[in-house]
């Protein structure tokens, strides 16, 4: 602290190649703060289903892979099942195919499961006594301008219906709506529509469902819960995989894309990009600054004190940039995820993610410092002041 104000004052002596090096580094860290939090979930999804209420079971060989109906009954038998339900991805699109909407083909019972979704008890019965009826949630409503009781048509991107088509046609019986925002904003833009009128009315169905979810008596019993479940369909031509939600979802994804590897390298191309840059910028500022650094030598100042000047320069350039982007990282979070209405649900910036921030800022400031801070730790005060 006793030369925080030298050290302020050289870094800030070229203003503007200091200020692009901190959008840099800002940049970065942005990105960092935002991806993290993805990667950390996915890593820890679904480690171990204790504690979780609600299971999801799915073929064990690949999540496009359906499921026999019957297992239905059999899995409410199972010792510690209190209710369980069904559904089918419909691959729902308006208007045009690349215009892809979450829609899902569910039980009868199945928003028994989700007290989260908020519908009201009218329109749940019509949502039971009409066929081609669907709930719709209200993101969906507002952003298309449709209205409960008008008719919409929906192309699924998967199944066709009985006379070949794609086009299906369905009517709004009723509106969802996410009681938490926060968590379960994403359910505001569903749309659920009748089991029974999907698997009629496309011969590629046959009575089989996509997944299963149960909900368990005692949480902390799900782990064999699950097992049970899987035991069920085990050695058979359609062995089943049962985990937490949040782990399906995971899953889902692991078998379309290693969502840790991909986020690892996109942060390992910027992390590299980003010491190339910041190194330049050190490089440059003591290749100006070693007359200065000789008279800082020839007024007292040790070997040690002019390595640490010059390392704590770095580090505080990589630091300013750092805390400003992960800042505006934990900030832009909970705004995409309320102007997404749900669907982009990012994780907050947490603490582990600011340690291991922290973590890289000074490492990266140490390492890009380290060259530029040797070199002027052994300037000879003669050769120096002499131009040489």
């Amino acid at each position: 602290m006793k030369y925080l104000h030298l050290i302020w004052a050289e870094l800030f002596r070229r203003k503007t190649r200091t200020v692009l090096t901190l959008l840099s580094i800002l940049a970065a860290f942005l990105l960092f703060g935002l991806l993290n939090g993805v990667r950390e979930s996915f890593a820890q999804a679904g480690k171990s289903a204790a504690g979780a209420s609600r299971l999801q079971t799915g073929s064990r060989l690949s999540f496009i892979e359906t499921l026999p109906l019957s297992l239905h009954q059999r899995i409410q038998r199972v010792d510690g099942v209190d209710a369980a339900t069904y559904a089918n991805w419909f691959g729902g699109a308006y208007q045009d195919p690349r215009n892809q909407i979450f829609s899902f083909a569910v039980a009868p019972n199945y928003l028994d499961l989700y007290p989260e979704i908020e519908v009201s008890a009218a329109q749940r019965e019509a949502f039971a006594n009409t066929r081609t009826g669907i709930l719709v949630g209200e993101v969906l409503m507002k952003r298309f301008g449709w209205k409960v009781g008008q008719k919409i048509p929906l192309q699924s991107t998967i199944f066709p219906n009985r006379d070949g088509s794609k086009n299906w046609s369905f009517d709004i019986v009723g509106t969802l709506r996410s009681k938490d925002k926060a968590s379960g904003g994403w359910y505001d833009s569903l749309v659920l529509m009748q089991w029974k009128y999907f698997d009629e009315s496309t011969p590629y169905n046959r009575g089989e469902v996509g997944w299963y979810v149960t909900r368990v008596k005692d949480p902390a019993q799900a782990d064999r819960v699950a097992k049970a479940i899987d035991a069920l369909s085990a050695n058979s031509a359609h062995e089943t995989k049962t985990q937490t939600e949040q782990a399906a979802f995971a899953s889902w994804m692991k078998q379309t894309a290693d969502i840790g590897l991909i986020v690892g390298s996109i942060m390992g191309a910027v992390f590299f990009t980003l010491l190339l840059l910041t190194g330049n910028t050190m490089a440059q500022a003591v290749r100006e600054r070693v007359p200065e650094l000789a008279i800082l030598k020839t007024l007292g100042f040790s070997n040690g004190s002019v390595l640490g000047l010059v390392l704590a320069e770095s580090v505080l350039l990589v630091l300013l940039g750092g805390v400003l982007g992960l800042g505006l990282a934990a900030v832009l979070g909970p705004i995409i995820n309320v102007g997404s209405g749900g669907v982009i649900n990012m994780p907050p910036v947490g603490p582990s993610s600011w340690l291991l921030g922290l973590a890289l800022m000074i490492g990266i400031g140490l390492l890009v410092g380290a060259l530029p801070a040797l070199r002027a730790m052994r300037l000879n005060i003669v050769d120096a002041l002499s131009g040489r």
